[in-house]
């Protein structure tokens, strides 16, 4: 069967494929199977170029996306001069990766100042430094008890409790000189005997 002018009625060839600038036409009108052919006929050159421009998979598919997102946000404000919207892509998709180029250096520069970050030490060697500090200060201690009285007293004053030699000298009521043969005595034997352990 035949209509009017001789064209099959029942005739199930598909339409004949439209160009890209009837595509885009089409998509800034609102059609979004236009836009949606458009996507489907460039979408893996727009990612070999991208992927080419960058070298990573993952970088290619995000440029891509964002590039069809551009196309699709600006598809009204776009005229395409050519037949081919690839072209117009392509220029998205370089600016795009020229931009992210740009932000990873901005950012590598940036991580390069930064200072380098401080080890953080382990609680458990903390602790356990803490308690060998503990261990060593309470068998010095021990070992000061068993020192004789002006030297103990002189190391009391001046080395744990931080005075200086001239006014442990007044408080003991002897001379400076003393106190400090006292330390240097007292320094000697409780060398020798934390060596001994």
């Amino acid at each position: 069967m035949t209509g009017t002018v001789g064209v099959p009625v029942d005739s199930c060839e598909p339409p004949p494929d439209r160009s890209d600038t009837e595509l885009w036409r089409a998509a800034a009108g609102g059609d979004h199977a236009a836009f949606t052919e458009l996507f489907e006929r460039h979408v893996q050159p727009v990612w070999n170029h991208a992927y080419r421009l960058t070298g990573s998979w993952a970088s290619a598919e995000d440029l891509t996306s964002t590039t069809f997102l551009t196309a699709w946000r600006r598809r009204a404000d776009i005229t395409l001069i050519r037949e081919s919207a690839l072209p117009w892509l392509y220029t998205v998709v370089g600016n795009l990766a020229r931009g992210e180029h740009r932000s990873n250096g901005r950012r590598l520069r940036l991580v390069r100042r930064l200072p380098e970050p401080r080890s953080v030490s382990d609680h458990a060697d903390t602790v356990v430094d803490q308690l060998d500090g503990e261990d060593r200060l309470r068998q010095v201690l021990a070992l000061v008890a068993k020192l004789p009285k002006s030297q103990r007293q002189a190391v009391e004053l001046c080395l744990l409790g931080d005075l200086s030699s001239a006014d442990a000298a007044e408080l003991l009521g002897v001379a400076e000189v003393t106190v400090r043969a006292h330390i240097s005595r007292a320094r000697t034997q409780l060398r020798a005997a934390l060596e001994e352990k």
